[in-house]
């Protein structure tokens, strides 16, 4: 893995929130204060209702702040073209969201369609190849493809404007184990290959373990760690943090005591 370079920022949440209700009484996120350096992957963990895709949408302005501000690039978001700000910030969300009425190399080309451009069929198969789908797959429909697939198209659609800043929200969080590793490692390689900046949200801490370089731990809406894999499994960032590390360690424990009982 390359290592992030830690002078150079690429996103900052500067006390940030988003709050609910007539009177803001419900706090999704409250007062988070993070930096992203450049070539980052960053795995945003927390149980359900912590904030944790609240705050990722808040990157591309799907979610807009209650207060404080999102930097990228040294720009709040809100401030910036927000054209421009989709084709530099690749999104990859949970359940795929292919159009089912497009063909797999419309849905790719779609955001820069968006934008007035169209993407060259070379660009579509490149990106195919990029993800590991052959180019003869372009010209087919969304029901026809599994869900690893589907999860893979989506991808490249993310990837399609060349981003700096690339995005996932539960990714892989309705596929099988097996293929949710390998989308996993594929991700990470072209997170490498491409040199992006990733934010994974995922509830899987295993997942985040194993694909990050930094794991930011959510509950309530506050950020309550932010430490790298090693430091976790080492016994630090808190009580909850632990809490969601115990799972794969027990995960872990249980399969050495099956492949014992196997040998």
């Amino acid at each position: 893995m390359t290592s992030p370079d830690p002078s150079a920022t690429v996103l900052a949440f500067e006390q940030v929130e988003r709050r609910y209700g007539d009177a803001g009484e419900v706090v999704a996120v409250g007062g988070v204060d993070c930096a992203i350096a450049k070539g980052s992957f960053v795995a945003l963990v927390g149980a359900s209702g912590s904030g944790k895709s609240t705050l990722l949408k808040m990157v591309n302005t799907l979610v807009m702040p209650s207060g404080g501000r999102v930097l990228f690039g040294g720009e709040d978001v809100i401030t910036l073209n927000q054209s421009q700000l989709r084709r530099r910030v690749g999104y990859v969300f949970q359940g795929i969201g292919l159009f089912p009425h497009f063909s797999v190399g419309e849905n790719i080309g779609i955001g820069p369609r968006l934008a007035g451009e169209a993407l060259p069929a070379e660009r579509i198969e490149e990106l195919l190849t990029l993800v590991e789908l052959g180019p003869e797959m372009a010209t087919r429909m969304p029901d026809e493809l599994s869900g690893g697939q589907r999860q893979r198209v989506g991808v490249a659609r993310a990837l399609a404007g060349d981003p700096e800043l690339l995005l996932m929200d539960e990714p892989f969080g309705a596929l099988d184990p097996i293929t949710r590793d390998a989308l996993g490692e594929k991700v990470r390689e072209l997170h490498e290959r491409l040199g992006l900046t990733t934010i994974m949200v995922t509830h899987d801490m295993a997942e985040a373990l194993l694909l990050a370089d930094r794991v930011l731990v959510m509950d309530a809406g506050e950020l309550l760690a932010d430490c790298t894999p090693r430091q976790l499994l080492m016994g630090e960032g808190g009580e909850i943090a632990q809490s969601l590390v115990s799972v794969p360690r027990q995960q872990a424990e249980k399969l050495a005591a099956m492949e014992g009982r196997l040998a």
